[in-house]
């Protein structure tokens, strides 16, 4: 990555002014050009993490605004920035997979999500469920797996996992999962009521988890569109008081 290249470089020939002007100690002239090299990189890490997040802010703006293709192209712009700062590609693919996901253009998001960041969890949940439409059960499994090494403690990721474990019909597996995921998050009464369910032969709620669940595409369309004329019913109330 060019922020290290450049940090070392610095580093390089700071030590090499301190031995030739300053001191021949050698330690000396060590801590000093260490000092340099994480100065100059915190310094570059800064300018392109603020570069990339503003970049994020005005795509967020242009999705709430409907402007998508407007949104992932803002993104994509963003790309220039990863030979300075490491991870960037994968989380600008994580991004525009989980807004062209969130579109139901499961074809075109798989490409992004599969190129995406294993530590955003949310992306990540999207391609191990877009696995699980096409039948790829053991891609399924292997990318929630890693997924919750990255998040251990996020609820819903388990549930998720377990919900398409169900699905698949794997519902000791999917208890399993939920097991687990009560161990890292003691009392969660989400996960304790969908055990108590799989356990009864029962299918999983997921309401719990309020309106993100239904950005994961996995309840039928029909309930999906209920909600959203629910939501649009209440704003109305609300304006005409």
């Amino acid at each position: 990555m060019l922020n290290i290249l450049t940090s070392l470089a610095c580093s390089t020939l700071t030590a090499a002014l301190m031995m030739r002007f300053v001191t021949t100690n050698l330690w000396v002239a060590m801590a000093a050009s260490t000092l340099v090299f994480a100065g100059i990189f915190f310094l570059i890490t800064r300018v392109m993490m603020k570069k990339i997040g503003a970049l994020m802010e005005v795509a967020q703006r242009d999705v709430m605004a409907n402007r998508v293709e407007k949104a992932i192209a803002t993104l994509k712009s963003g790309m220039k920035y990863s030979p300075w700062q490491i991870y960037t590609k994968q989380q600008i693919n994580s991004q525009i997979g989980t807004i062209l996901y969130m579109k139901r253009e499961f074809n075109e998001a798989m490409p992004y999500l599969e190129k995406g960041f294993v530590r955003n969890w949310m992306s990540m949940a999207m391609l191990g469920i877009a696995y699980m439409k096409k039948n790829k059960l053991s891609k399924m499994k292997e990318t929630f797996e890693t997924a919750i090494k990255g998040a251990r403690k996020e609820s819903m990721l388990y549930a998720l996992y377990a919900f398409c474990l169900e699905k698949s019909n794997d519902r000791e597996k999917a208890i399993a999962i939920l097991e687990k995921g009560l161990k890292k998050l003691s009392g969660d009464e989400r996960l304790q009521e969908n055990i108590e369910l799989l356990k009864a032969g029962k299918r999983m709620k997921m309401k719990g988890y309020g309106d993100i669940w239904y950005q994961f595409h996995l309840d039928k369309p029909g309930a999906i569109v209920k909600k959203q004329t629910k939501m649009m019913t209440g704003r109305r109330k609300q304006v005409v008081r």
